[in-house]
């Protein structure tokens, strides 16, 4: 059952890599779209006038994150970069002003974060056992037993 799931993680991961990927036009190139999006937020946290890095810091950190996950080497950490922001993204959407349907298109966006993180906590969960040796081995500490 194992083998399995870890043949699954690559479509999970070229999932993940293929919607981040996708937006990364709109936030690298200044989209208006996904300016307003970005100085929504920022005006939300109270950083006025860093649209701009906020966008391209999250922009880069889901390259990272695509590439990461892509690589069998690397996946769990990317998976866990991929998890980390897309719940950063859920997060937002759902406490901030952006509202879960910021473009009016029926929730596209919140909806391709929501299968991305989901993606991305089936790839944890297939290496497991591995993503919890990671874990202990960069906390330097024993962990809770989770596999």
């Amino acid at each position: 059952m194992d083998r399995i799931l870890k043949l699954l993680t690559w479509p999970a991961a070229l999932f993940i890599a293929g919607i981040l990927l996708w937006y990364e036009q709109y936030k690298l190139t200044g989209n208006p779209g996904s300016v307003w999006l970005f100085t929504v937020l920022s005006d939300w946290l109270g950083i006025h006038g860093y649209e701009k890095p906020f966008r391209l810091a999250v922009g880069s950190a889901e390259i990272v994150g695509s590439v990461l996950v892509v690589l069998p080497w690397t996946r769990i950490p990317g998976a866990a970069l991929c998890l980390g922001i897309m719940s950063g993204a859920i997060f937002f959407h759902t406490v901030s002003p952006l509202g879960i349907d910021p473009y009016h298109d029926g929730g596209k966006l919140f909806t391709e974060a929501c299968e991305v993180w989901l993606a991305s906590a089936f790839v944890l969960f297939a290496y497991r056992r591995e993503a919890v040796a990671l874990a202990r081995r960069v906390a330097g500490t024993r962990l809770v037993r989770m596999a």
